[in-house]
């Protein structure tokens, strides 16, 4: 009886010993949802998506667009915890939601560049007199270019005509040489550059804005932001995004070749070769921490000033900006 007794001890002992081992050793991880944006914020995130793809990040789920409406009705309606958003789109979802996200991280600089077809234009003040195609009318694309053109002395529609049309009809033009200047983001002129030899980046307007502004501040156009909730309840996921979101973007930077590939497979841009070339032009950034507000704050202020609406009418709160 004892040696039956102590048989049925062993045996209950050995199961609960690999039950243990069993729950102990499953590695629960909570899923992060995470909506990025066709053109610059996709290229910075493509080492965590084909990592994820390949299981190696098994905790991250993807969602790839070119519709920021897309991300910001995710965000809201709690399908995302983290989302690539344009800097102002970021700011005003955060007024409308009374604080609902914050921004994690500056991921892109200024995209912008003024393209023309000659060798007239070389400085701000040289757009004197000439007629500029661009996109964006009543948003940031006019009201960084107005302030530029101010800051220089130069009066929109009095010193220089500005036409506004879709990024499409703009390319076309320019690529056609129907147009000798025009202002477009990276990747659309990187195609225009391949496709018509005549035209050249004349000004960089991140460059510009820079000198314009002449108080630290930058050109910022792309963001991460996370909802409140996630951050508050997930920290540690947070913390880990980052930091693998920065490796996503050296990687990105320093295989320029290989990144490219990536690229085109996710079809974040058209072709290999159009990624390799809009690389280096797409301003990738990994901001975080007390460096945001400072380099993003007279952004903010310049398109306050033009429309308030454009920032959700008011200026971000410092709890906008994540810090550990």
């Amino acid at each position: 009886m004892k040696t039956l007794k102590k048989i049925l001890s062993s045996a209950l002992i050995a199961v609960l010993t690999v039950a243990c081992l069993a729950g102990c050793g499953k590695k629960e991880e909570s899923e992060v949802r995470v909506g990025v944006l066709k053109g610059p914020t996709g290229m910075g995130a493509i080492e965590i998506m084909s990592l994820s793809d390949e299981g190696e990040y098994e905790k991250y789920k993807f969602t790839l667009t070119s519709d920021t409406t897309d991300i910001v009705a995710r965000l809201t309606n709690g399908d995302l915890d983290i989302g690539a958003l344009p800097t102002n789109v970021a700011a005003n979802l955060y007024n409308k939601t009374s604080g609902g996200v914050q921004m994690i991280a500056i991921n892109c600089t200024g995209v912008l560049y003024i393209l023309e077809n000659g060798n007239s234009v070389n400085s701000v003040k040289d757009l004197k007199g000439k007629t500029i195609y661009t996109i964006g009318q009543g948003s940031n694309p006019e009201y960084v270019l107005n302030y530029i053109l101010r800051q220089n002395g130069l009066e929109p529609g009095t010193d220089v005509t500005i036409e506004y049309k879709d990024a499409s009809e703009v390319s076309a033009l320019m690529i056609t040489g129907g147009a000798e200047i025009c202002m477009l983001p990276v990747p659309a002129v990187t195609t225009i550059l391949a496709k018509n030899s005549s035209v050249r980046k004349a000004l960089d307007v991140t460059t510009e804005f820079r000198n314009a502004a002449n108080d630290g501040s930058e050109l910022t156009m792309g963001c991460l932001v996370a909802t409140k909730e996630f951050i508050e309840k997930h920290p540690d996921d947070v913390k880990l995004f980052l930091e693998r979101y920065e490796k996503s973007i050296k990687n990105v930077l320093g295989d320029i070749d290989a990144s490219s590939e990536l690229i085109a497979k996710y079809e974040i841009t058209g072709s290999a070769a159009i990624a390799k070339a809009a690389i280096p032009d797409a301003g990738i950034v990994c901001v975080t921490g007390k460096d945001m507000k400072p380099m993003i704050n007279g952004y903010f202020k310049v398109l306050y000033d033009a429309n308030a609406s454009s920032v959700g009418g008011n200026m971000p709160g410092d709890d906008f900006y994540y810090s550990k």
